[in-house]
């Protein structure tokens, strides 16, 4: 079992960056592959970031890719995302998540969910 909280959200103007973090509880987050996922209002989850257990792969929505960057620190138990050049349409709430597998785009395919932090882009 591992819990899963993240941090970092919060308001930016558009063009801005933030940084999301994701630490883990329970178990060594080095057991897990981690992903990233958001929901904006009235959509469904879609996949951001997904980063294997030795962070040396990674992969990207198109929508993202370029402007997102996922990276993980075992030894911290901690996942990140950086976002950079904000779009309104960034705006979401992010999750974390937990794969005893493999990290994969498809939310079915993870264990472990965090509770989400609200991201929010200002025009």
């Amino acid at each position: 079992q591992v819990q899963l909280v993240e941090s970092g959200g919060g308001v930016v103007q558009a063009g801005g960056s933030l940084r999301l973090s994701c630490t883990a509880s329970g178990r060594t987050l080095s057991s897990y592959a981690m992903g990233w996922f958001r929901r904006a209002p009235g959509k469904e989850r879609e996949f951001v970031a997904a980063i294997n257990r030795a962070g040396r792969g990674t992969n990207y929505a198109d929508s993202v890719k370029g402007r997102f960057t996922i990276s993980r620190d075992n030894a911290k138990n901690t996942v990140y995302l950086q976002m950079n050049s904000l779009k309104l349409e960034d705006a979401a709430v992010y999750y974390c998540a937990a794969a005893a597998l493999l990290a994969t785009m498809t939310p079915h395919d993870y264990n472990y969910w965090g509770q989400g932090t609200q991201v929010t882009v200002s025009s």
